[in-house]
């Protein structure tokens, strides 16, 4: 019976229904990225103040166990990423939404649980939540961030190839969106319902709402349902082995027909140019967007902005966000990959210098240009690159090398921030350093060459 449960005819087949399944998975899709953001440092940096004042800690403390945990979290996902090879999509989203649900509940009770110890143990309650906070942002990070994103886009570029970036720039959309209303509506929720009742009503939605629509939705690839990617049809050409070597080189004009299930592994995938590349600028990109968003009240009130003013910066960067995801989703087909990522780091290095001189009128117009490119460059690439480099049949265990590595620049960027800034009295120079990225990304890909095709 828990089989069947989970069995892709099961509680309705997506072959017999009137139109292509890739459809419904790119909803479904969307819904996991999105219900994701209280996991995410941009739903985190809401609470932050919130934290620093019920558990007496620092920020430079907050940040620090912040990092401890996201590091931790960073080095669990290359075992998710082959427990999603093995398990499937539809069974991990529904431990990945439970398990973020039950820690924002646990979170809600850190400084409660800090003082109550401080009267058994040696310790005062501060020390003793930073141990707690840890704990929590470990399932945090590994639940939210890594799972249950890693699992929802993993799953989108298993059900397409020709209209890969097509849907990826769809999802940039709503994601783009949601991410950018995130803080706003955060804000507001907290003032009605206080910082607990708010992370306890995210706890129903995802744990309970977004685990029964995985269950219902999700489905692992198109082959398990009787399907073909794309929706195409039963009859299919043989493709070259041109076509399935050159990720970088433009695109035949002709559709191509979906292949069977093929895969670089992963212990070949991590062995070249174009992984490491290609998941340095998503680092780069991770590093330095949490590091901001998890200090912009911060760096606003230095620069003279007040917390509302900066926090609505995230509207106009999720315009523009939107707008190039979906574009780049369009032409990501028709335009040597590499060519993409060197735009996004032009623009990703424009918005870091902006962010770094706020306080200088006019810098909010670069930082925002800035950052939605890059931002809309990185919702795009990150669902089209690995599958159309590495194929599908080990896409979970390189995902979940390069989500190692993407969390982990996620955690080092808050601490990056708060210990220079520590220092320095200011986060010029950690937002500086950001901008060294760039360059040493360009470079990387001008030497990028297609990766191996796996043998038949």
């Amino acid at each position: 019976m828990k089989t069947a449960f989970f069995q892709p005819a099961f509680p309705f087949s997506p072959a017999k229904l009137p139109i292509f399944y890739g459809w419904i998975i790119l909803v479904a899709s969307v819904l996991g990225v999105m219900t994701s953001i209280p996991g995410q440092t941009i739903g985190v940096s809401v609470f932050t103040d919130h934290l620093i004042a019920a558990t007496g800690l620092s920020r430079l403390d907050l940040s620090n166990a912040y990092l401890v945990g996201t590091l931790t979290s960073g080095c669990l996902l290359p075992f998710g990423g082959k427990l999603l090879d093995r398990l499937g999509s539809r069974r991990i989203v529904v431990l990945a939404a439970v398990g973020l649900g039950l820690t924002l509940c646990y979170l809600t009770v850190c400084d409660r649980l800090s003082r109550l110890f401080s009267t058994i143990l040696p310790f005062n309650a501060p020390p003793i939540a930073a141990v707690l906070l840890v704990l929590g942002f470990v399932s945090l990070r590994f639940c939210g961030q890594g799972m249950l994103t890693m699992t929802s886009r993993t799953m989108l570029g298993k059900w397409f190839e020709r209209r890969r970036g097509l849907v990826s720039g769809i999802e940039g959309i709503f994601v783009a969106f949601g991410f950018a209303i995130a803080p706003k509506f955060f804000s507001w929720a907290i003032d009605l319902l206080g910082w607990r009742g708010t992370w306890l009503t995210l706890a129903v939605v995802v744990g309970l709402g977004m685990s029964t629509l995985g269950w219902l939705l999700f489905r692992d690839n198109p082959e398990a349902c009787g399907l073909r990617m794309d929706g195409e049809p039963p009859q299919r050409l043989q493709l070259s082995e041109d076509q399935t070597s050159e990720p970088f080189d433009q695109l035949p004009s002709e559709p191509l027909p979906s292949e069977p299930l093929w895969g670089v592994p992963r212990n070949q995938a991590v062995k070249t140019l174009a992984f490491w590349a290609v998941t340095l600028a998503f680092v780069s990109q991770a590093l330095s967007s949490t590091g901001i968003t998890f200090h912009i009240i911060s760096i606003g009130a230095k620069s003279g902005i007040s917390r509302l003013e900066i926090v609505n910066i995230f509207v106009p960067i999720a315009v523009v966000s939107t707008t190039v995801g979906f574009i780049v989703g369009l032409v990501c087909n028709r335009v040597r990959l590499q060519f993409i990522f060197m735009f996004m780091m032009v623009f990703q290095a424009m918005g870091i210098a902006a962010i770094a001189n706020l306080s200088t009128p006019g810098m909010i117009v670069p930082a925002t240009l800035g950052l939605g490119v890059s931002g809309g460059c990185f919702g795009t690439l990150t669902t089209v690159v690995l599958p159309r480099f590495f194929g599908r049949a080990h896409l979970g265990a390189i995902s979940g090398v390069q989500m190692m590595a993407v969390v982990i620049g996620s955690a080092i960027g808050p601490s990056l921030l708060a210990n220079v800034e520590a220092v320095t009295g200011s986060y010029a120079g950690a937002l500086y350093a950001c901008c060294l990225f760039a360059p040493v990304v360009i470079v990387m890909m001008v030497f990028v060459r297609s990766p191996t095709t796996p043998q038949s």
